[in-house]
């Protein structure tokens, strides 16, 4: 998926197209980053992050890093692990004519998804039965659980990023959750410390209600332990 010599043309091609802004483009980190919506030649709704000289700098890259990249490894890793994300379709960077990184991830969107804040504003509680609704807490409790148990700390967990779908109705319904905006996931030392900041965070940016909320840590206790200690 990364752009070498033989993927040139790909790059270019993802890089021609033009789509929807979703994200319009936004200086920070001494450069450009934006999200248009696309579609392949199949139909297939896409998501294309594009870049311009936006890099981070770690221990590791002290000289910068297109911060796709670590989105590219936060996503490659979270499927390993069965956290659900985003398909990725194409990842690739190249230097400009000003040896600038340009940058493209491009992914499948989350067909039938919408971000969990504006599931819930628009009337989902009054909707749908509790039973329904610990499927989606418990789905997005296991989905944190297998990231953290990863030592991956999300790093941006809003309600925004945190994303519903729900297939059939009455008993039989299901629900399924995905994580989104990776861009600042980062790899920590603790698994315990990566759970208590996300967890923190999401308290403080989501719509989630305080009975909502205790069920969510209730179900990451039976899928984590003792991690949510002190989060009550």
């Amino acid at each position: 998926m990364m752009a070498g010599r033989g993927q040139s043309s790909q790059f270019d091609y993802y890089w021609d197209q033009q789509g929807e802004w979703v994200e319009e483009p936004n200086q920070r980190r001494g450069g450009e980053s934006g999200v248009q919506r696309l579609s392949d030649e199949s139909g297939q709704m896409l998501y294309a992050k594009r870049q311009v000289g936006h890099i981070y700098r770690s221990i590791l890259h002290p000289f910068g890093r297109p911060t796709v990249l670590r989105e590219l490894d936060a996503l490659s890793s979270f499927e390993q692990l069965g956290v659900r994300v985003p398909h990725i379709v194409f990842c690739g960077v190249e230097r400009d004519a000003q040896h600038q990184w340009r940058a493209l991830l491009v992914s499948k969107a989350l067909d039938g998804f919408v971000d969990i804040d504006s599931w819930y504003a628009d009337g989902a509680r009054e909707r749908y039965d509790q039973a329904l609704h610990d499927k989606v807490l418990e789905d997005l409790a296991r989905n944190l659980s297998r990231m953290h148990r990863g030592h991956w700390q999300h790093g941006c967990l809003y309600g925004k990023h945190v994303f519903v779908k729900i297939t059939g109705e009455g008993p039989s319904a299901s629900a399924q959750v995905a994580l989104l905006d990776l861009e600042k996931c980062r790899r920590r030392i603790s698994c315990r410390r990566a759970a208590g900041n996300d967890l923190s965070q999401l308290r403080r940016h989501s719509s989630l209600n305080e009975a909502e909320w205790q069920k969510l840590l209730y179900f990451y206790r039976v899928e984590f332990g003792s991690a949510v200690k002190g989060l009550e």
